[in-house]
C-alpha cells in the first residue's frame, strides 16, 4: 500500500473533481505546482484589471466576486463557497479580470498556475470537459440572476438573496439562522439595491415575521412565505 504525502492528501481530498481524471504523471505535475494561500477578512484576492495568473479553489471560508459600478457602488456578482473554483475565466478568455474578489471572512485558497492548468487540460479531455461544464453552469446562473435582478421588485430581490445565502452556506445548529453574516451594504450589493432600501426591506420582513434580525445574524422564520415573496417578485 502506497502512503500519500501531505500534498497529495490536500489535493485529492479538497479538489477531487480535478484530481480523479488525472493520471499519475499529471497528478505529480499538479502536486509540484500548487500553493496554499491564506487571506484575512476583507482582504482583496485580486483586483479588476489585473492579469489572471492562477486558478483558485476555496478550501475554507467565504469569498465574494464583485464589480464596482456607477458612483463607486459595488455589485456582488457571485458568492464562492468551499469547494468551488474561480478566477480562471478571464485567463481562458485571454483578458484581464473584469471583476474583483475579496474574502468575506478568513479564507484559505489553493492556487494553481494557469500555465499548469493549460498543460493538464491539453493532455486530459475529461478535465477539459469538467471546466466546460463549470463555465456552462456559471453562465446559466448568471443569466437567471440577471433577469431576477432587473425584473423583480426590491422585496423579491432581497427574499431571493436570503434564500440564495441559505442554499449556498446553510444554517447554524438551530436550523434557522444563516451561517453567513453580511453587512447591510453587502446584502444590498448582492440584491442590487441601495443600503437604505435593504435596511428598510429587512425591517419589513421582520415585522411580517418572515425573519428575525440580531445584528448581522438573520434567522429565517417562515421560509415558505419568503419563497412566495421571491417568486412573485
Amino acid at each position: 500500500m502506497v502512503k500519500k504525502n501531505l500534498s497529495e492528501i490536500v489535493i485529492s481530498e479538497y479538489i477531487a473533481d480535478m484530481w480523479h481524471p488525472l493520471n499519475d504523471e499529471q497528478r505529480e505535475h499538479l502536486i509540484s505546482n500548487y500553493t496554499i494561500q491564506c487571506y484575512k477578512k476583507n482582504e482583496v484576492i485580486y483586483c479588476e484589471g489585473e492579469t489572471p495568473t492562477h486558478l483558485m479553489c476555496l478550501l475554507s471560508g467565504k469569498v465574494k466576486i464583485y464589480k464596482d459600478g456607477v458612483g463607486g457602488r459595488s455589485q456582488i456578482i457571485r458568492m464562492i463557497k468551499p469547494v468551488e473554483y474561480f478566477g480562471y475565466r478571464a485567463s481562458f478568455a485571454k483578458e484581464n479580470y473584469l471583476t474583483a474578489a475579496a474574502a468575506f471572512e478568513a479564507s484559505t485558497l489553493c492556487l494553481i498556475p494557469m500555465t499548469t492548468m493549460s498543460t493538464l487540460i491539453s493532455q486530459n479531455n475529461e478535465l477539459a470537459m469538467f471546466f466546460i461544464r463549470q463555465l456552462s453552469i456559471d453562465l446559466g446562473i448568471a443569466d437567471e440572476r440577471t433577469v431576477n435582478l432587473t425584473q423583480k421588485h426590491i422585496r423579491g430581490r432581497l427574499a431571493e438573496s436570503l434564500l440564495f445565502l441559505k442554499d449556498s452556506y446553510g444554517l447554524e445548529e438551530d436550523d434557522s439562522t444563516l451561517s453567513i453574516y453580511l453587512s447591510r451594504e453587502d446584502l444590498a450589493n448582492l440584491s442590487n439595491m441601495t443600503t437604505s432600501n435593504a435596511i428598510r426591506t429587512l425591517s419589513n420582513f421582520a415585522n411580517e415575521r418572515l425573519i428575525t434580525i440580531d445584528g448581522r445574524k438573520i434567522k429565517i422564520i417562515d421560509e415558505e412565505k419568503l419563497k412566495k415573496v421571491s417568486k412573485i417578485g
